[in-house]
């Protein structure tokens, strides 16, 4: 008898569990959330915003839509400047990449990472340098080599942006290699990847997932990849290699280490409950397989930080941007 009532006992509890509504957050959005991308479409922040907000419409995590706006203009000061223009609006965030202390730094624009409130950093990107599959070059150092017989400004690196990430690398790559390249701007990583693929660019330094279509159809080569250490994703991506089997650039002699950031802001002025609701729902997010499959196809470095440690990072990083920014003489006068 004494089981038989403990069982029943627990059915009532777990039924009248079930029944219990949901708990209600301290705040929720009541109108559609802009979510800004301060890049072109098609690039890796534009993906991952879109990648975000796909899961959370398919899961119904949350009462309100969700809407994706693309604003690139002036290396992302547009989508900056407009976030930072509606202080205290919770029914706005952005993704940030490492335009969000190139930017400012390269620019002079009127903002600083300072006038949004950190939310959560979903994860950090990786670069990849990238060469067409036809060229003989078959590793970092190969490259490199062939580089210098070429001679100063013989070989072409493409790469997004003016005095952004892509360019910092190269000259990163120079610094220590003594190579010269011509470095070519284009609009965004998909562009990029076309251009290589035509052979009107010697190399780039791509992220994963603007690039892994063509690796996976034969048109490109990756080199090595600048990190500490290897992807650890072992699927393969062609038939002989997968995004483990990448050298770090460092174990090819190249030693440039280089990650950027992809994580979520609000603008400034908003209030705890409003941070912590958007940290709840990127949780919920970054539990469902989808976004598991999003980061292993893009071959994401999966850090994710919130709260003081994020805020952290981000001062950080900021410092080491000026740095890196300084050497290369890209801050603006």
């Amino acid at each position: 008898m004494r089981a038989a009532y403990s069982c029943a006992t627990a059915f009532a509890m777990m039924a009248g569990a079930l029944a219990a509504p949901l708990a209600a957050h301290a705040w929720e959005p009541t109108k559609t959330v802009e979510f800004i991308v301060p890049a072109g479409t098609g690039g890796g922040a534009d993906q991952m915003a879109r990648a975000i907000q796909g899961i959370v419409a398919k899961h119904g995590l949350t009462k309100q839509s969700m809407v994706v706006i693309n604003k690139a203009g002036g290396a992302g000061a547009e989508g900056f400047l407009d976030v930072k223009s509606a202080k205290a609006d919770p029914h706005k965030i952005i993704i940030t990449l490492s335009n969000l202390f190139t930017t400012p730094l390269a620019t002079g624009v009127p903002f600083n990472w300072r006038d949004l409130t950190p939310v959560k950093m979903m994860a950090l990107d990786q670069f990849v340098l990238w060469v067409n599959a036809e060229t003989p070059h078959r590793s970092a150092q190969d490259y490199v080599d062939a580089a210098k017989k070429a001679g100063p400004g013989k070989f072409k690196m493409a790469g997004t942006g003016s005095r952004q990430e892509d360019q910092i690398i190269t000259v990163a790559i120079e610094k220590q290699t003594g190579v010269k390249f011509i470095y070519i701007s284009y609009r965004g990583g998909g562009e990029v990847a076309v251009q290589l693929v035509g052979k009107h660019v010697d190399s780039t330094v791509n992220n994963p997932i603007e690039a892994v279509a063509q690796w996976r159809a034969g048109s490109l080569r990756p080199l090595c990849v600048f990190d500490a250490k290897r992807m650890p994703y072992k699927a393969k991506i062609t038939k002989t290699m997968s995004w483990y089997d990448i050298p770090t650039c460092k174990d090819t002699g190249l030693d440039v280490e280089y990650l950027m950031l992809r994580g979520i802001f609000m603008p400034g002025g908003v209030t705890a409950e409003q941070v912590e609701y958007y940290v709840d729902l990127l949780k919920k997010v970054r539990e469902t397989p989808d976004w598991k499959s999003f980061l292993e196809t893009g071959a994401f470095n999966q850090t994710t930080l919130s709260g003081k440690e994020y805020e952290a990072w981000v001062a950080r990083e900021e410092a080491r941007h000026i740095m890196l920014m300084k050497q290369a003489g890209f801050l603006a006068k």
